[in-house]
């Protein structure tokens, strides 16, 4: 075992304070990028005459890309560079989002639907190779908060700048616009974060553990099962929340974006909040198994009922609802990245998320495609939020039972 499994390496610049925020800008701009199909959704959908399963489709291509690229991810963060395959895969999605404000149909949409899954697989394992070389654990539940603040804010912009572009100039100009402005996040991270290219490139010697090593792991399987379940709720927040507000509840498009957005600044506000009260518990004397354990069972037991209900009340009740889920998903976002980079530790962090993002986001391929046909078939929301519910118990038993400790494995080099 070498000396970069045992602890994290002196940090280059100021990293808590420069590349985290860094980092978190560019999961925002991911979600932003990644979330515009689901703002635009309604536009869509009439324009182009698609039916709910086929706009469920258009949702869950995007993870037939992304789920197995995050093992290409993995590998290259520690063969070549994260801190260069980042700006790769940003360069990527970039690319896919600006283009699709140009399509006139659902296969060129569908191509570039599974192009931004590519670009966008690299984030999470390179943010978690770097989180875990130079972040101690009891620190990474503040700076995956705030990483959870970016995936809340990207929704957010993504819904209200996007929602309020689409109405004054259509969907295609808003997709134009903001691939865009993606890529200009490549000027300070070039700028700023450039140091996390020279150590990488000077490393020799034992790269860590392999994927075979990785996934022959227990608690790795009950973080990425755990995960897939946790998703599935999400992924379902994320994909349908603004076409049943409109279809469902009768929202304009300008009352849809003003309503999402607010549930994803209180999403924002929990990951942040609720990642930083985990880290205090632990430099007060909890242990990281107690802190991370805590937050990923809590967070199940709140989502999950909150969207069972939802799909049963009224308006009212139902935003009510889905601002409760979404304080549940805040205190399960930083939690889970940070107890997954406690257990590989930097050795192993890039392989270790992209292994477990890549699996998880299977709910991402066959959540969407099922609530849509859910809908189709029903001729409504009300089983869906009820399915999504249902599975989002699940993530309880996962995280309660079969991670058996949350603490930094042992690996051996290869």
């Amino acid at each position: 075992m070498t000396a970069e499994a045992i602890a994290p390496r002196a940090r280059p610049l100021a990293f808590g304070s420069v590349v985290v925020p860094l980092l978190a800008l560019a999961v925002t701009i991911q979600y932003v990028d990644r979330g515009n199909i689901a703002t635009a959704a309604p536009l869509i959908k009439s324009e182009l005459h698609l039916s709910a399963t086929q706009i469920g489709i258009l949702v869950s291509a995007f993870y037939w890309t992304y789920t197995p690229s995050n093992l290409l991810s993995g590998w290259l963060a520690h063969r070549l560079n994260a801190y260069r395959t980042l700006a790769l895969g940003l360069i990527i999605w970039s690319a896919a989002t600006f283009f699709t404000g140009l399509v006139g149909g659902f296969t060129a949409l569908l191509a570039l639907r599974l192009m931004l899954g590519v670009g966008e697989s690299a984030f999470f394992p390179c943010n978690s190779r770097l989180q875990a070389q130079w972040l101690a654990p009891a620190r990474q539940g503040a700076a995956n908060g705030l990483i959870g603040v970016g995936m809340a804010l990207g929704p957010a912009v993504g819904t209200w700048v996007g929602g309020n572009l689409m109405a004054t100039a259509g969907w295609r100009a808003s997709f134009l616009a903001l691939g865009a402005i993606s890529i200009l996040w490549l000027a300070p991270w070039r700028l700023f974060a450039r140091d996390l290219d020279r150590p990488e490139r000077a490393e020799s010697g034992p790269v860590g553990p392999s994927y075979s090593a990785v996934v022959r792991r227990r608690d790795f399987w009950g973080a990425a099962i755990g995960q897939f379940f946790q998703n599935y709720s999400f992924y379902f927040l994320i994909s349908w929340m603004p076409l049943y507000l409109v279809e469902a509840r009768g929202f304009t498009i300008q009352a849809m974006a003003g309503t999402v957005t607010m549930i994803y600044l209180v999403y924002a506000a929990s990951c942040w909040a609720l990642g930083a009260l985990a880290d205090r518990w632990m430099a007060a004397g909890a242990s990281s198994n107690l802190a991370r354990k805590s937050a990923m069972v809590g967070s199940g037991l709140i989502v999950a009922p909150a969207l069972v209900v939802a799909g049963f009340t009224n308006t009212q009740g139902s935003i009510a609802c889905l601002v409760i889920a979404a304080i549940g998903c805040g205190l399960g976002t930083g939690n889970l990245f940070a107890a997954a980079q406690t257990l590989s530790g930097p050795s192993a962090g890039g392989k270790w998320m992209g292994a477990q993002n890549g699996f998880a986001n299977i709910a991402g391929i066959v959540g969407p495609a099922i609530t849509g046909a859910i809908i189709d078939f029903t001729g409504g929301f009300t089983w869906a939020f009820v399915s999504a519910g249902a599975i989002g118990v699940l993530t309880v038993f996962f995280w309660a039972f079969m991670v058996r400790k949350i603490e930094p494995l042992q690996w051996e080099s290869v």
